[in-house]
């Protein structure tokens, strides 16, 4: 059986749907901000729903205990321990600055070559192991864990059978998204946080978030607030560092993550009959 058609983690019915009810509670929480109602007799206050940030943490630790209870067996479970741990130093030697992070390069092709469900894990696993190395662990870290896991997860969903250059190319053009889309899912966490909430009476900024206003009028302010903060800079450079290492260094990778995968691969063990007739 060709090992394209076979995926490290499999994704079952429970843990599809497992998977499908985290992400959707995934998207409320980071997009909040457009779907909050403001009681226009009210005083005017807006408590965000810090509720999400206990939640979060639980919601992925059921994916990922699904995840597991669908196939991370002791070999897939390594591989998964060498790329979390890989990702991890490779986050910290780049350090983000001006958004150079190789975290996501491995992340795209470890979910390329094991399918999307260890993509999702990957993500997570990644992004949290990196946190504690360079002690970033906070509010944002949960929201982190589950956009890369998303990046990881949409890797392992590209079309099976492409491959050679047009693989590449699609990983390129893919990670120049992904770098993008995560960029844009993390301002929308922040945004109210970081430009402010705007309170009636005062002047406040123009990029601020408006409680209870049209879902457009915020929606232009916070795509201006992106454009302004990081889709010119942090999120481009990102699309650049992977759209760089993906084409340099992702055929070699590739290769090697595929000769890993082949060997991880539980083999259906012979009868004994068919071991005596061959000796």
């Amino acid at each position: 059986m060709s090992g394209e058609r076979q995926v490290a983690v499999p994704i079952r019915l429970r843990s599809g749907l497992v998977l499908g009810l985290a992400s959707a509670i995934g998207l409320l929480m980071l997009f909040w901000p457009l779907l909050l109602q403001v009681d226009p007799a009210g005083d005017g206050r807006v408590d965000p729903p810090f509720l999400f940030l206990v939640l979060m943490p639980l919601i992925l630790a059921v994916v990922l205990a699904e995840m597991g209870e669908g196939g991370l067996d002791s070999r897939v479970l390594a591989i998964l321990g060498v790329l979390s741990a890989v990702n991890a130093v490779l986050r910290v030697a780049s350090a983000g600055t001006a958004g150079l992070e190789l975290v996501f390069f491995l992340l795209i092709l470890g979910g390329r070559v094991y399918g999307p469900a260890f993509g999702f894990v990957l993500g997570c696993t990644s992004l949290f192991a990196s946190a504690l190395l360079t002690a970033g662990v906070g509010p944002w870290l949960p929201f982190q864990m589950l956009v890369a896991a998303w990046v990881g997860m949409g890797a392992g969903l590209l079309p099976r059978g492409v491959r050679g250059r047009r693989e590449i190319v699609m990983l390129v053009v893919y990670g120049i998204v992904a770098a993008y889309a995560y960029g844009l899912l993390m301002n929308m966490w922040g945004w109210p946080f970081i430009a402010g909430i705007q309170v009636p009476g005062q002047d406040t900024s123009e990029l601020a978030y408006v409680p209870g206003a049209p879902v457009l009028e915020n929606l232009h302010r916070f795509l201006v607030y992106s454009l302004l903060t990081s889709t010119g800079g942090w999120d481009t450079g990102r699309a650049i560092t992977n759209a760089l290492a993906i084409a340099l260094l992702g055929p070699a990778v590739l290769t090697t993550l595929r000769r890993a995968a082949r060997k991880a691969r539980v083999v259906r063990a012979e009868p004994a009959s068919a071991r005596v007739d061959r000796n």
